[in-house]
């Protein structure tokens, strides 16, 4: 069956805090004392994906800060999180730079995350029959895998993706994707859920920013609100899908 094009999306810090510590800091740096190693890491994983997958589409979803919906509601929401190494403070930065020499569509949205993003994107694009690729490190994206979804996650370092179809995240987890959030939540590992899985309380997710670097409400650019019409749980939102080649 033919579909509209195959769509990649990056979670872009999970994978940069991947290379980070999968790279020697000491052996990446530049003359001003800038450390690179989360860059290099990043910028050889997107070649070898872009590589290996030959996908048509393609977006990296970004944090804007730890702050977010869910803080709001619940202050200490990730309040024991490490504070990021000092090292890589400014990596992120360089490496957007890089997405923009590349000419590589970025997504982020003040109150989200990016898994929250990556889950609206994939959920619209699958839905108008485009098949997904999801590269994160951030196991909670496991519960968006499905026949059109497929999550690759990191083994080792950056360089070596499992490919978490519907089998193997059940062989792996002994559950079905969408059932995910509970086996993190039994082993006691908190489980983020989105709003746009089955699992997921009611959430309101991001609306047209029309900010370049952010959610775009014209149907021009790196991504377009088809203005498509979800329901979970009683509420309906409208879903955004990246476009961009």
């Amino acid at each position: 069956m033919n579909t509209p094009g195959k769509l990649l999306l990056i979670d872009g810090h999970s994978v940069a805090y991947r290379a980070f510590f999968a790279l020697p800091v000491e052996n990446f740096s530049t003359s001003t004392g800038q450390h690179t190693n989360a860059v290099f890491g990043f910028t050889s994983m997107l070649i070898n994906v872009l590589r290996d997958e030959q996908p048509t589409h393609l977006a990296v979803a970004f944090d804007v800060a730890r702050e977010s919906f869910r803080t709001e509601e619940y202050p200490e929401y990730k309040a024991n999180r490490a504070k990021s190494p000092d090292e890589f403070k400014g990596q992120v930065q360089l490496i957007k730079e890089v997405l923009d020499a590349l000419k590589v569509a970025y997504v982020e949205k003040p109150g989200y995350e990016a898994d929250d993003i990556i889950a609206t994107l994939s959920t619209q694009a699958a839905a108008d029959g485009y098949d997904v690729f999801i590269v994160s490190g951030d196991r909670d994206a496991m519960q968006l895998v499905n026949e059109r979804v497929t999550v690759l996650y990191p083994r080792k370092g950056v360089s070596d993706l499992a490919r978490m179809t519907p089998e193997a995240v059940e062989e792996k987890y002994l559950v079905a994707p969408a059932r995910y959030p509970e086996v993190a939540a039994l082993v006691g590992r908190p489980a983020t859920t989105c709003p746009a899985c089955p699992a997921s309380a009611p959430r309101r997710p991001p609306s047209g920013s029309g900010s370049t670097t952010g959610w775009r409400t014209s149907s021009r650019g790196p991504s377009r609100c088809l203005g498509r019409r979800a329901s979970r749980s009683g509420r309906t939102w409208t879903m955004c899908s990246a476009t961009g080649a």
